[in-house]
């Protein structure tokens, strides 16, 4: 089935098509359209001559909108999981887990519009006021460019739309190519909604001349863009004066104290590092452990990690399916080689066939090696040997990256003090770093990001903005 062209509420097809292959068989999955900067732009005059009329719309027909789209998608469950893995070969039981989070992120954003208001002030609260009345109120910024990537490449594609149309914004989608299919038809949903604001949706893919575009145009008021730290620095470069929102990369970390219950560390460490083959921001891959309980755990994390089976995408029993293309395994196998060739240790997994990349447990290794300063974004995890939680906090927090980091320690002084001196945008304790909630505000320190997702607080800092008012 081919991704068209949303030019607002009318599909186009184009002269070019380009085929996406099945990660796991290499079978036709969809067809993506190649698109021109001739097409960015006029998805872009299309959203801003929508933008005024999205933003008039009343909020009871904008409300609606999201909640007509999530009993659709509701309806279309299987269709759309099964969309998502054909295309990126996400094992089936996470890609169903993954449509009914996106059911979950659309719903969260209709209500905390609802709950989304101004404030009064008393202007006589100072010598120099008088007698008025004054507010502030929230307006919606006007045209927003949404920018997704492939790794949840549905869910994450809400947390930008929902809650940008929900305002009352324009929106220009640019989704991720390897997965047009599951944005395609998402998008359509939302277009061909009764309470639908015409026009407000465009959807437009890669091609030549595409990206520079849309983030050089004047059009956008915001950017909000999930994906690599090096794309991030570029379009910070080229946005221009306009809000920019960045969730970029991650290198999560967690500490295994000495009074942590070893193998429910190792279990969950095991979900954390592997679920999705690696491809997650906050994919765990450093573990600091405790010296006194290092061989311990490094034995009870291999031992659950045989049990994960690598697979077919589409068998129920599945945890690992395949990686996303052969460049991305190309990288997993030179990460392992070069932390082999620095000292490290190969102590479980590396194994690879075709795209099917085993779950990997690398020790001995050292805070001064390449896989432990970089986003390594597969199915690899680093276990270091530490001292104490102040040894691992140091170590933790000496990288440009800061999205998620955890603890497992049942010394309440410890997780006292990971909360207030590891730095990163989130802290989970007791669990792995992976965990993330869709209502919760999300988005890094450092290098990992600037702004938060979650709906409520991306409704906040991004797709709506304060506007004061004085009556006299």
């Amino acid at each position: 089935m081919k991704a068209d062209i949303f030019f607002g509420s009318t599909c186009k097809e184009v002269k070019k098509y380009r085929e996406v292959l099945s990660p796991y068989d290499g079978r036709v999955a969809s067809q993506v359209a190649v698109c021109t900067q001739n097409d960015a732009l006029k998805v872009l005059d299309i959203a801003k001559k929508s933008a005024e009329s999205a933003k008039k719309a009343s909020l009871h027909v904008r409300v609606n909108w999201l909640l007509d789209v999530a009993q659709k998608l509701e309806l279309n469950k299987e269709d759309m999981a099964q969309t998502l893995t054909d295309e990126v070969g996400k094992p089936i039981k996470f890609s169903r887990v993954e449509v009914s989070r996106c059911i979950e992120t659309i719903k969260l954003s209709a209500n905390a519009m609802m709950n989304l208001h101004g404030e009064t002030f008393d202007t006589t609260a100072m010598p120099s006021g008088k007698e008025t009345l004054a507010f502030y109120r929230r307006e919606a910024v006007g045209v927003v460019l949404a920018i997704t990537p492939f790794n949840f490449p549905l869910n994450l594609v809400a947390h930008k739309i929902a809650p940008a149309l929900v305002a009352g914004n324009a929106v220009v989608l640019k989704p991720t190519s390897s997965a047009p299919l599951t944005a395609f038809k998402f998008a359509k949903l939302f277009i061909q909604s009764e309470f639908a604001s015409k026009d407000a949706l465009s959807v437009v893919y890669s091609g030549e001349g595409v990206n520079d575009a849309l983030v050089q145009s004047p059009i956008p008021r915001v950017i909000s863009f999930t994906g690599s730290v090096p794309v991030g620095r570029e379009i910070t470069s080229k946005a221009g004066i306009k809000k920019i929102a960045l969730e970029l990369g991650g290198n999560a970390a967690t500490y295994i104290d000495k009074s942590a219950d070893v193998a429910i560390a190792a279990s969950k460490c095991a979900l954390g590092a592997f679920i999705n083959s690696g491809q997650v921001c906050i994919s765990l891959q450093r573990i600091y452990v405790n010296e006194s309980v290092y061989e311990e755990f490094a034995s009870c994390l291999a031992k659950e990690t045989k049990t994960l089976h690598v697979g077919n995408p589409y068998d129920e029993k599945t945890f690992i399916g395949p990686m996303i293309n052969q460049k991305a395994v190309d990288q997993a196998k030179s990460w392992i080689q070069n932390a082999q060739d620095e000292g490290a240790t190969l102590f479980y997994g590396s194994t690879c066939k075709d795209l099917m990349f085993a779950p990997t447990i690398m020790t001995d290794v050292t805070e001064d090696m390449n896989i432990v300063c970089e986003e390594v974004f597969a199915p690899i995890v680093s276990l270091i040997k530490v001292k104490d939680f102040d040894e691992a906090k140091n170590k933790m927090n000496n990288s440009p990256y800061g999205l998620q980091y955890s603890i497992f320690s049942d010394n309440m002084s410890i997780c006292k003090r990971a909360i207030d001196e590891l730095n990163a945008g989130g802290i989970v304790i007791n669990d792995i770093p992976t965990l993330r909630f869709d209502i919760q505000p999300y988005g890094g320190f450092k290098e990992s990001g600037i702004g938060k997702e979650g709906p409520k607080y991306a409704l906040e800092e991004e797709y709506t903005q304060i506007k004061s008012v004085v009556i006299c």
